[in-house]
């Protein structure tokens, strides 16, 4: 607990304002002056809690490169959590949005503050380190434990009011350092001491989680019994690898190691660091700083305020931090945007040729184009064929019906036809199994690279797309391939039908006129001569046939391209049903999804870091 000691006379103090004198041997373990000391205190002592009347707020100054890097990652971020919102559970998008909030409400404060943390496990030092540094025992330490309770908070400039509300740290633990020329060099800095992260006492922790999510920098003390402590690496060092930049590891009390030994130790600690994915700043490479000392001797605490405050004077921690942030949501979310796949995933040619072959398939476009080429010849014959022939034919029609046909013709038509009534059935259950067989392998080619959820989404589209599809298909067979195949519709006929009808006309009047000229010689209405009617009837006979022949092969292409042409019509009604129910909704998912990648690109860029000197 920090130490509030009460004066007994009538002028203002909290007891841990730092001072410019020495402390008397009157003085408690809080800290006081001595009763002359009203100029002093004028002059050195100013409470950090109201002051800054900015409330920690300025004028933010032109960007740096970095920080324009920053910002359009946090922009892709912002537009990434917006487009994947209705693709993602909240819950996996909390840590980016995070991100996004404490980004911003940090931006929106002090650039010209940076704070750093001060933490560490129990009896490492780190209060001792925060006295050394604030130059004035403001931090209380001692063999109980714990000793520190709550975050205590430094600041060597005005200022920054509203970055000590962000961290929740009451005016009566703000506090000010000693006013030195070494202090001077350390103007901007915000030093917060925390309690110890193994502390026994939950509240204590939750006051260390809360404060290093918030910070720019973080100075981890460790000293040479539990700089190893698994708590320390597995809850905090390890999670936090990406935040090097940002990063102080020091290892506390080396007066404690005889000879080598703290040297050894550091080689140790390196290692740890090493293991734990933290990249060192040495040889002038960006990373972490590690370094030895000793806060009660005071032995490589000034090594340490120098590398702080040229920390502190860069102005880039922040953009550090939060670029850290980014790089740690980033890797969080790949998984959700990046697979093993082709970066632009799409529907294929082949995929989509294939998917209509199947809705053409399940439409029936083959059978209706068949049916349509029936159709046609069939006309044809009834147009060009020898009128005996087609009422023989007509005649079969309507002779009571023989085998197996007509059989079957009567028991549908009594209600027997059980058997057959159940072939329409089975057939609309194949073409359905087709349809859905087709957006399944559409579907599949679709998510090909795809990461799981949106895997997931684009399949979700294609059978919300295909629930009314096989219905949509049925109306499509029955309004053009149905008609194709009704007897009553007459094809289009081509040019030379006509001269095709006249030539079978003249044959059928031959017939009839040489038939006619014969029976007059048999009744001797006529002069007998036998051979003209003869040969008039043969020829009508003979030609008859043949211009019926003639017709079939000619018919034979322009049925061919009418049955071709009903299947192609039948063929794209299909397949235009098919995209705009399934392709298309697919496809305007698979453009979503190249967006967030693209975006995620953006994010998961890195952008430039700032460069240090740091070693």
């Amino acid at each position: 607990m920090t130490a509030l000691t009460d004066r007994t006379d009538d002028r203002w103090d909290d007891g841990l304002i730092a001072r410019s004198r020495p402390r008397t041997a009157g003085l408690g373990a809080g800290g006081g002056t001595d009763e002359d000391g009203d100029e002093g205190d004028e002059a050195l002592v100013r409470a950090v809690s109201g002051a800054g009347h900015d409330g920690g707020k300025a004028t933010a100054p032109p960007l740096s490169p970095e920080a324009q890097a920053l910002r359009l990652r946090l922009d892709a971020l912002r537009q990434l959590v917006g487009l994947s919102r209705t693709r993602l559970d909240g819950k996996t998008l909390a840590e980016a949005g995070r991100v996004l909030d404490e980004a911003a409400a940090r931006r929106g404060l002090s650039p010209q503050h940076t704070v750093v943390a001060i933490a560490g496990a129990t009896g490492s030092g780190k209060s001792t380190l925060f006295n050394s540094l604030a130059g004035v025992q403001i931090s209380e330490t001692g063999l109980r434990r714990p000793t520190t309770a709550a975050p205590i908070a430094c600041s060597w400039s005005d200022g920054a009011a509203g970055l000590l509300d962000r961290l929740e740290i009451p005016g009566r633990l703000r506090r000010r350092p000693r006013e030195t020329p070494e202090a001077e060099a350390l103007r901007g800095m915000v030093l917060v001491d925390l309690p110890d992260l193994d502390s026994a006492v939950g509240a204590h922790r939750d006051h260390v989680d809360r404060v290093l999510a918030l910070v720019d920098a973080v100075v981890w003390v460790v000293d040479p019994e539990k700089y190893a402590d698994a708590v320390l690496h597995e809850r905090y060092l390890r999670p936090l690898a990406g935040h090097a930049e940002v990063t102080f590891v020091v290892l506390n009390q080396v007066d404690r190691l005889p000879g080598e030994s703290a040297d050894l130790v550091l080689d140790d600690l390196r290692r740890l660091l090493d293991d734990d994915g933290i990249a060192l700043g040495e040889h002038d490479e960006p990373g972490a700083t590690v370094l030895g000392l000793s806060a009660l001797t005071g032995e490589g605490v000034g090594e340490l305020r120098e590398l702080l405050a040229q920390f502190t004077q860069e102005k880039g921690a922040a953009t550090r931090r939060i670029s850290a942030d980014v790089d740690r949501a980033a890797v969080r979310l790949r998984p959700l945007y990046v697979a093993d796949g082709h970066a632009g995933p799409e529907i294929g040619e082949a995929a989509r040729a294939e998917f209509e072959d199947r809705l053409a398939e399940a439409v029936g476009a083959y059978a209706a184009g068949l049916a349509a080429e029936r159709a046609w010849r069939r006309n044809a014959g009834k147009a060009c064929g020898t009128p005996w022939l087609r009422l023989w034919r007509w005649y079969e029609s309507r002779r009571s019906p023989r085998g197996l046909a007509g059989l079957a013709a009567l028991a549908a038509i009594g209600g027997r036809g059980s058997g057959l009534a159940e072939a329409p059935v089975e057939e609309e259950v194949t073409a359905r199994q087709r349809v859905e067989q087709a957006v399944r392998a559409v579907a599949d080619e679709a998510v090909t690279g795809l990461p799981e959820p949106w895997a997931q989404a684009v399949r979700e589209t294609a059978v919300r797309g295909a629930e009314r599809l096989p219905e949509a298909l049925d109306e499509l067979a029955v309004t053009l391939g149905a008609a194709v195949a009704v007897t009553g519709v007459k094809p289009p006929r081509p040019a030379w039908w006509p001269a095709a009808v006249l030539g079978q006309a003249a044959m059928t009047l031959l017939q009839i006129f040489g038939g006619l000229w014969l029976v007059g010689q048999i009744v001797g209405v006529l002069e007998p001569r036998l051979l003209p009617p003869v040969l008039l009837m043969v020829a009508g006979i003979v030609g008859g046939p043949l211009v019926e022949w003639a017709c079939s092969i000619a018919a034979r292409g322009p049925a061919r391209r009418y049955g071709q042409d009903a299947e192609r019509r039948l063929r794209q009604a299909a397949a235009g049903c098919g995209r705009a129910r399934v392709l298309e909704p697919v496809a305007a998912e698979l453009l979503r999804y190249r967006e967030v990648r693209e975006q995620y690109a953006t994010v998961a860029a890195g952008g430039s870091r700032l460069s240090t000197t740091r070693r």
